[in-house]
């Protein structure tokens, strides 16, 4: 059955049998596990070598050299690392379900394009260029195209389709003005180009406090979503038999997807793959129930990014590649493998 030209896809919403919801809970901690792991290889690993024991008295005396690389930056980019990656996973995983289209990202609602389009505008025209400074203005930036879209997806009457057309014509219009805006300014160039492609090496405890409210609301948003938007997956109509509201759940949907992306984008630039990959990836071992997607899609969206940022440290020493980077070259040929191997399977 097709809804509005896309294939209408179907969530799981019975109860899965006591074997299936055991595997899936051992898996949950499993996940949490690698996540502790990835969290402490963060920490450990950095562009600057540093001994275990080197690692440990920076970590709980936070006095001296050690201290100040430990706590004052790996610290920080690692609580940041598991705050925006579980925020990417999050907002990816509800995006795909309110469109219904697996490959749907933030990207497609054009979430990044206007956090990127108000940085720009505030660096370039108010003369903002410290972080604490543009993190509001990126938030604004994605809050307004979140809210855009909504409208001009149609409000109350928002079908995905119109939805995804929305958000694809004001992201195109976005970087049309983003790229003039960098060509015509080479100092605008030169103050972007780091936070473009999305980094975790700015992170600061400042940062993380600013979002650290956006980014608790959206997640809680987002897990009480789960059941309507099971319900909005198996069409309008039997959702609203089931007694969900398809307007307010398309609502809250896309409030939730834009505050968590947007507060992640602020604080790390706008880092694609993450939240289109990991969703999609959780999908084929959890199947299409939400209640077992978002947990998961929170727990290994960090690893993904955090074990970028660890990535990226390593391999360009004493340098360092930005996580966005890394993301985009690790993620792309394992996500296209996946989607090889996926179509083969349905053939």
């Amino acid at each position: 059955m097709l809804v509005d030209g896309l294939p209408e896809q179907r969530a799981d919403t019975a109860p899965a049998p006591p074997i299936r919801r055991a595997v899936r809970a051992v898996g949950l901690l499993v996940s949490a596990a690698v996540l502790v792991l990835v969290a402490l290889a963060s920490i450990a690993i950095g562009a600057k070598e540093l001994s275990p024991g080197q690692v440990w008295h920076g970590l709980f005396r936070a006095t001296g050299t050690y201290g100040d690389v430990v706590v004052d930056e790996r610290l920080s980019r690692t609580l940041l690392g598991l705050l925006a990656g579980a925020a990417l996973g999050l907002s990816g995983a509800v995006l795909q379900a309110l469109t219904r289209n697996p490959l749907a990202d933030p990207g497609l609602l054009g979430i990044n394009a206007g956090a990127s389009a108000a940085v720009v505008t505030a660096m370039t025209y108010l003369g903002v260029t410290s972080l604490s400074g543009y993190v509001w203005f990126a938030f604004l930036g994605a809050a307004a195209v979140g809210a855009l879209v909504w409208f001009l997806g149609g409000s109350r009457g928002a079908t995905p389709v119109r939805l995804a057309l929305a958000g694809t014509a004001i992201s195109a219009a976005l970087y049309g003005y983003l790229q003039a805006v960098m060509i015509m300014d080479r100092a605008a160039l030169g103050r972007m180009r780091f936070w473009t492609v999305g980094s975790l090496s700015s992170a600061t405890d400042s940062t993380i406090l600013q979002v650290l409210p956006f980014l608790a609301a959206g997640t809680l948003l987002a897990l009480l979503l789960a059941r309507p938007l099971n319900a909005l997956a198996m069409g309008d109509d039997t959702a609203k038999a089931l007694g969900a509201d398809v307007n307010r759940t398309r609502a809250l949907a896309m409030l939730a997807a834009t505050v968590l992306c947007g507060a992640a984008t602020a604080a790390c630039g706008p880092i694609v793959f993450v939240g289109l990959m990991v969703p999609h990836v959780v999908r084929s071992f959890t199947g299409p129930d939400l209640r077992w997607i978002l947990p998961y899609a929170a727990i290994l969206s960090p690893v993904l990014l955090l074990g970028s940022d660890v990535v990226g440290r390593v391999v360009a020493r004493p340098s360092e590649l930005q996580v966005g980077v890394v993301t985009a070259i690790v993620g792309g040929p394992v996500f296209i493998l996946l989607v090889r191997r996926r179509r083969t399977a349905q053939l």
